[in-house]
């Protein structure tokens, strides 16, 4: 495998975790298998939730949806791991199982990305051109704006993983990561990473410029039509109806910018540790949260399986 100071490296790769700090392993351990935990919870909670209650089988709520399942699936791709690294000595991830983890870390967030932006066009057609919604928001609509999310998502994964691999890394091979992400692995490549870098600055920025223009252009135009309805009470419906994904939104792509839109120095990826740490972690918990406490037919959804439930335990003891 050695061959002068060139390593391919094949069989295993270190991973340094969050922080080097001995002291906060444990504490740091504790508080994100709680966030963990929450995240599963909250998500596995609202697609169920969504599912089994036909009240919520509408166009948004099937984003919301996607939404959830993305977060719950991405959620878990480095997780799990990233909790071994806070409680065990020696953090060892076999090549082949990092360049799993990088393809459907990349996968699921470049979905995310494109289900958000769907979000807000639904929400510009809801508020906008209410009388065309059910046409302009068919199923068969839905269902193909969904496709195409999950197609650039795929895409988007299979070039970063195929750039990846055609990279020779350095006997070094300890990541600066508690995962397995694209700038800390381009760091320890002994040939040049001019490719990788282009190709990263190319597809994260229209992962990232081009969901934002269409987010921003949808809200702009939302916008106009918040300012043309008289009464209050649907200007307060309208509000309600985007907070939720403004929120989302700012914190997605403004941590997802700060990793990914500049150059892959040590500096940038100890701050990029903490940057990615919103929208690997933060955001998939919060997410839930969010749209179930801005979102009435949520509410009322879980109010009415909650009593459902309830009904139905206190009719099995008696």
């Amino acid at each position: 495998m050695a061959l002068g100071n060139v390593t391919t490296v094949k069989v295993f790769i270190q991973i340094t975790g969050l922080i080097d700090q001995p002291e906060l392993q444990l504490p740091l351990f504790f508080l994100f298998i709680g966030m963990y935990m929450i995240t599963i919870m909250g998500n596995l909670r609202l697609t169920i939730l969504i599912r089994v209650n036909s009240q919520l089988h509408t166009s948004m709520h099937y984003f919301l949806f996607n939404l959830s399942f993305i977060d719950l699936c991405y959620s878990s791709v480095f997780t799990p791991k990233m909790l071994m690294n806070f409680v065990l000595k020696q953090n060892i991830i076999s090549y082949s199982e990092c360049i799993v983890q990088l393809y459907f870390f990349c996968f699921f967030v470049i979905c995310e990305c494109y289900v958000l932006t769907i979000m807000a066009y639904g929400h510009y057609v809801v508020i906008c051109n209410p009388l065309l919604y059910n046409v302009t928001m068919s199923n068969q609509v839905c269902s193909c704006l969904l496709g195409e999310a999950y197609a650039m998502g795929f895409a988007g994964a299979m070039v970063h993983t195929g750039c990846m691999l055609r990279l020779v890394f350095c006997d070094a091979y300890i990541i600066n990561h508690y995962m397995c992400d694209i700038l800390p692995l381009l760091q320890l490549s002994c040939t040049s990473t001019y490719v990788n870098e282009l190709v990263v600055f190319i597809v994260v920025g229209i992962n990232i410029i081009v969901p934002s223009v269409t987010i921003f252009a949808s809200y702009a135009l939302i916008l106009s039509g918040f300012l043309s309805i008289n009464s209050t009470e649907g200007r307060s419906r309208a509000f309600s109806t985007c907070s939720s994904h403004i929120i989302t939104f700012a914190l997605f792509f403004e941590s997802g910018s700060f990793m990914y839109l500049q150059p892959s120095s040590s500096g940038s990826v100890d701050q990029g540790k903490v940057a990615s740490v919103f929208y690997t972690n933060i955001v998939p918990m919060l997410n839930p949260f969010i749209y179930t406490l801005r979102n009435k037919a949520v509410q009322a959804a879980m109010s009415k399986t909650l009593k459902r439930m309830c009904t139905r335990t206190v009719t099995g003891v008696l």
